[in-house]
């Protein structure tokens, strides 16, 4: 399959606000795809890499060559390339990155280059969701929704779903198992405004802290033991201490879920960025301790247990794990008891609480009302700086915001960039209003009179050395634009840092 094809697909899909339009685009498309292109083209069409990550920035996408006159390039093409460029490693790499990526953008059309460049960047978004791919496959592939849904639950890879989908239809979906070795998606949580509202949508609950570590998911096979991050990258050389937990436990075969995070001496987590820091080492380094915190048992010893109620599955992990390698918990009768639980989890350091149903299964991949998060909600009110033409379905658009805190002193003080929370509507007025603003250009950022106020919602402050007041926002979006509110009011950098050391009342 052309690439083209691929491209053309995706500026569709883009376009077009039906759902049901963009299943019929994509599913076309993956009929077209040769068995083995069907991976890469799901993978392209959802905005990532088959590789996932391949040491590529926005620096080396800048300064790209004239695109080529006629479409030759194939997706095998493509990601064989894009495997070479995640190899590169050493002295020198950076530069070969850079060929690699230059060579194969000069062969691409501009319909492929408008395609290629938010992809490897990161930004391709055009509505292509999880929940759309799935269905996509299912049509393409003439087998029910339910049966890809369930593989992808075992399976964990939507691309590799697809693939076994289209090559083996529902027999081939049938047979995929959870198998220790192989990750599968890790069931997700949804908000709720505070524990009164999560326990009436789950009905008889535990509830849990929500630290603010790592996902890990750990499998054991005897005296082999893996462990994946969220994303089901592969963390196992990082992580000795995790690797130690497991092969502790009594059991031979194990796959359990939690969350990895670097404690204080007294108990309190490290900021995130701490534990993150932790992770991003190539070789397990002790230097920082990685603790685990054990929240889940989806296997036991040939049995699995996702389909179990919450209950059954977590009385099993305590059959079988420690109290001191479990996250605490506790079932809560009603709102008083969760509350107190809460305010614990807040007064220890921790995020906030989950609240589990008892009843639900391992709903892998998915979010729904089985788990419940509650925790603070931080908002500042900052000024714009800044602002960054978006790229995909965001192009023509600025996007992403230079945010402010106000200096007692005189002058701004940033704090990071974001581009979530924002509609289409919002998009469309932020760019007009930021044009009236705008005082100088450099690159694809426009520079912005500091006059604009922006409510923003985050969920802590970060050390940060990228910016000059030493302080970066965690998870920042748009809550609203204030315009009742002139940029002498908007909040001190005193403020932020006051926030930083002080827990905010949860939502």
């Amino acid at each position: 399959m052309l690439l083209d094809d691929l491209a053309r697909t995706s500026a569709a899909v883009a376009a077009s606000p039906s759902r049901l339009a963009k299943i019929d685009l994509i599913a076309a498309v993956l009929r077209r795809a040769d068995p083995d292109e069907v991976p890469v083209a799901v993978a392209f069409l959802s905005g990532e890499l088959r590789q996932r990550q391949i040491g590529v920035g926005w620096a080396a996408l800048r300064d790209i060559p004239a695109p080529g006159a006629d479409p030759t390039l194939t997706v095998g093409e493509v990601d064989a390339v894009l495997a070479e460029v995640g190899r590169q490693a050493g002295a020198g790499s950076q530069g070969a990155r850079r060929a690699l990526l230059h060579g194969l953008l000069a062969r691409a059309t501009a319909d492929e280059q408008r395609f290629l460049v938010p992809l490897l960047g990161g930004e391709l978004r055009q509505g292509a969701l999880e929940g759309v791919m799935v269905e996509a496959v299912a049509r393409a592939a003439e087998v029910a929704v339910a049966d890809v849904r369930r593989a992808l639950l075992l399976g964990g890879d939507l691309r590799e779903v697809a693939g076994i989908a289209l090559r083996d239809g529902a027999a081939g979906l049938a047979a995929v198992r959870l198998e220790v070795g192989r990750p599968l998606a890790p069931m997700l949580a949804s908000p709720a405004a505070d524990v009164a509202a999560a326990l009436a949508r789950t009905g008889p609950a535990a509830v849990e802290w929500k630290v603010d570590g790592a996902r890990v998911q750990v499998h054991r096979d005897g005296d082999e033991v893996a462990v994946f991050t969220r994303t089901l990258d592969d963390i196992t050389a990082r992580v000795p201490e995790i690797t130690a937990a497991a092969l502790a436990l009594p059991a031979h075969a194990l796959v359990l879920d939690g969350e990895a995070v670097a404690l204080r001496p007294d108990g309190r987590p490290h900021p995130f960025q701490v534990t993150a820091g932790r992770l991003g080492t190539r070789r397990g380094g002790t230097e920082v301790a990685l603790t685990p915190f054990l929240f889940d048992l989806l296997h036991l010893d040939g049995e699995d247990l996702v389909d179990r109620p919450g209950e059954e599955r977590h009385a099993a992990l305590a059959r079988v794990a420690p109290a001191t390698l479990r996250i605490p918990r506790a079932a809560v009768e009603g709102e008083a008891e969760a509350s107190a639980f809460l305010a614990e989890a807040l007064a220890r350091g921790h995020e906030g609480v989950m609240v589990k149903s008892l009843a639900a299964p391992y709903a892998a991949g998915r979010r729904g009302t089985g788990w419940l998060k509650v925790k603070p909600v931080h908002t500042l009110d900052l000024v714009v700086l800044a602002a960054e033409w978006g790229h995909g379905r965001r192009r023509g658009w600025l996007s992403n915001i230079h945010l402010g805190a106000r200096h007692p002193a005189g002058g701004w003080v940033m704090l990071g960039k974001t581009f979530k929370g924002m509609t289409d509507d919002m998009l469309r007025w932020q760019t007009a209003r930021f044009l009236e603003l705008e005082v100088a250009r450099e690159g694809h950022v426009v520079h912005l009179r500091p006059e604009q106020v922006v409510e923003i919602a985050f969920d802590g402050v970060q050390t940060s050395s990228r910016y000059p007041g030493g302080m970066a926002l965690r998870f920042a979006r748009v809550v609203r634009y204030r315009d009742d509110k002139p940029a002498a009011d908007a909040d001190t950098i005193a403020t932020v840092r006051a926030v930083a050391t002080t827990p905010a009342a949860p939502v």
